[in-house]
């Protein structure tokens, strides 16, 4: 059984979340600010947060910079705002998805499903991006018939972005991830990295795209999926 964080301080949310979550087979264990939730994910495993913008004592936005520091988790904002700003600030602090209320609980059940499916990706070592296939244990990237050479630091890059597909990776969360939180380079060293991945993989625009999200960062998108 999946255990879903719902972090909400409007207790008919949290209710109608429960009701829904529970019915599908989740396990929804609830905190009513950010605070609380902070307290509830160091006592029980987590496997996906769903988090309220705002919120009192810790808000959504720090929760959700609070999680991508410390778990490796699906998140959902819920907010009541739904203007281009608030939305820019909360992929870069790390959400993998909106939802503005007022919404439908099943539209809410639907996303989390489907970040679950991307997220159960990580479970294998071996990510595929239709003809391209990566094999993080041998350190290999592989077409089918030629495996392509990567220097380490693009192959990390590459792995960290492919592993959750759709997902957006801001230029801090990348280097902290792949090049370590004591790193103390420009971060435009990812956009060089990027560049040269895209070069590397010019000929495979059929099976995914490095799209960038301006003023952000960057996420893998594969074709068909």
């Amino acid at each position: 059984m999946k255990n879903v964080l719902l972090a909400d301080d409007d207790p008919n949310i949290r209710a109608l979340v429960r009701y829904v979550m529970t019915r599908e087979g989740y396990q929804v264990l609830e905190a009513q600010d950010g605070a609380e939730a902070v307290k509830v994910m160091g006592q029980s495993r987590i496997d996906l947060a769903v988090i309220d913008v705002m919120m009192p004592q810790m808000d959504g936005f720090e929760l959700c910079g609070y999680i991508r520091q410390h778990y490796d988790i699906p998140i959902i904002m819920l907010t009541a705002k739904d203007q281009l700003p608030d939305k820019e600030r909360g992929y870069s602090k790390g959400t993998d998805d909106y939802v503005t209320k007022p919404f439908e609980p099943e539209e809410l059940l639907f996303r989390v499903k489907a970040l679950f499916r991307r997220y159960d990706r990580v479970s294998s070592d071996t990510i595929r991006l239709n003809r391209i296939t990566i094999d993080r244990q041998n350190i290999e990237v592989t077409d089918g018939q030629t495996v392509l050479l990567l220097p380490m630091k693009e192959f990390e890059l590459f792995a960290q972005l492919a592993q959750y597909p759709g997902r957006l990776f801001s230029r801090e969360d990348l280097i902290r991830l792949v090049w370590g939180a004591d790193y103390e380079g420009d971060d435009r060293t990812v956009d060089v990295h990027i560049k040269r991945l895209r070069q590397r993989f010019a000929n495979y625009a059929d099976d995914f795209t490095i799209q960038t999200v301006r003023g952000i960062g960057y996420k893998i998108e594969v074709r068909g999926k």
